[in-house]
């Protein structure tokens, strides 16, 4: 997972690494929360423990962090995220913030270090985010109390974890091209697909059973956002306009429904997306009576048999992915084996 460094001034620290550690209690520690407004129930630190591993203690900022990150879209939620995925996005969290802990604490236990030029090196990224040095320490005065080592720990921490992390697994989890092209000639049922499209969309719905004045009126909705929606240069120009204006479950993620295959779709929508280049938007389409979208496609994926050629790269990427899935699940579990964890 690779969090966005431009998040970074609400997370508290930038993606240095899979860890994005948060500083548990054992070392001086700050609040260390979302440095803006959250909306979400789950998301309201106050420096409350929850969990206690192996005599550290995690608080509900250090899980306000960790969910934060984990939802790509939060900075369009204000920090927070939908109520409806809040049971998960916590569920999720908490199992990161137990591994990341029993990660570093057993980093601790066989003496591995960080250098400082390290340190200093990621700390000088870390501030290039910024747009001066006022806004800078306007940052580590709210988040560290001004103290630079707070800041230091914490990113030291996140670069310990990213260190055993790629001892133990990334390095570990490599595919050799003769091991990926092996795989794709013994699932030659895996590199058949179907034609299909990967698409952002702005919907206006009109209540069920509408009647006439009703229909037109969520078309009028469509029509007045389509011009908004023409003006749009890019993917996240139009996730934004989806975040603010559309109707349908996708404007949390920006409109994104990923990628979809073409038999699986609405004919009218299939057929709209056909007429596209990637980039371009469409006029308003009306599905049945139900439904005034805007589409944008992201990418057209052609259906047919699958070349080597063609999927060697994401093949390899996939196959290494389950792989580190796979020792990242085992290391997790070996860790935990005598781990004391408590609820607070």
């Amino acid at each position: 997972m690779k969090r966005n460094l431009k998040a970074a001034i609400f997370l508290g620290l930038a993606a240095f690494s899979p860890a994005w550690g948060q500083v548990a209690s054992h070392a001086p520690t700050a609040s260390v929360g979302p440095a803006v407004p959250v909306s979400s129930g789950l998301l309201q630190p106050v420096g409350k423990p929850l969990l206690r591993v192996n005599g550290a203690v995690l608080t509900d900022v250090d899980l306000a962090n960790e969910v934060v990150a984990m939802f790509p879209f939060a900075r369009q939620h204000n920090g927070g995220v939908p109520k409806s995925m809040e049971p998960e996005m916590r569920q999720g969290a908490v199992q990161m913030m137990v591994f990341e802990e029993l990660i570093y604490q057993d980093a601790k236990k066989r003496q591995m270090t960080v250098s400082p030029e390290r340190i200093a090196a990621a700390e000088l990224q870390f501030r290039k985010q910024f747009s001066s040095p006022a806004e800078f320490q306007q940052f580590l005065q709210l988040q560290f109390h001004g103290n630079r080592k707070l800041l230091d720990q914490k990113i030291a921490r996140s670069l310990l974890i990213e260190k055993y992390l790629k001892l133990e697994v990334m390095n570990q989890a490599v595919v050799t091209p003769t091991e990926v092209k092996a795989y794709f000639d013994k699932h030659p049922e895996k590199f058949r697909v179907q034609e299909s499209f990967a698409f952002q969309s702005i919907s206006f719905l009109p209540p069920q059973n509408s009647n006439a004045a009703q229909l037109a009126e969520a078309r009028k909705r469509a029509q007045d956002a389509l011009r908004q929606a023409k003006a749009t240069k890019s993917y996240e120009e139009f996730g934004l306009l989806a975040e603010k204006i559309s109707e349908d479950d996708f404007r949390v993620m920006m409109g994104d429904h990923k990628t979809a295959e073409s038999s699986k779709l609405p004919p009218v929508v299939s057929a709209a997306l056909a007429g596209l280049k990637p980039g371009q938007i469409s006029d308003v389409v009306e599905i049945g009576n139900s439904v005034f979208t805007i589409l944008r496609l992201n990418q057209h994926i052609p259906g047919g048999q699958q070349k080597f050629e063609a999927v060697k790269v994401s093949l390899q990427q996939q196959l290494q992915k389950e792989k580190a899935d796979q020792l990242r699940s085992a290391l997790a579990a070996k860790l935990s084996k005598n781990a004391t964890i408590e609820k607070l």
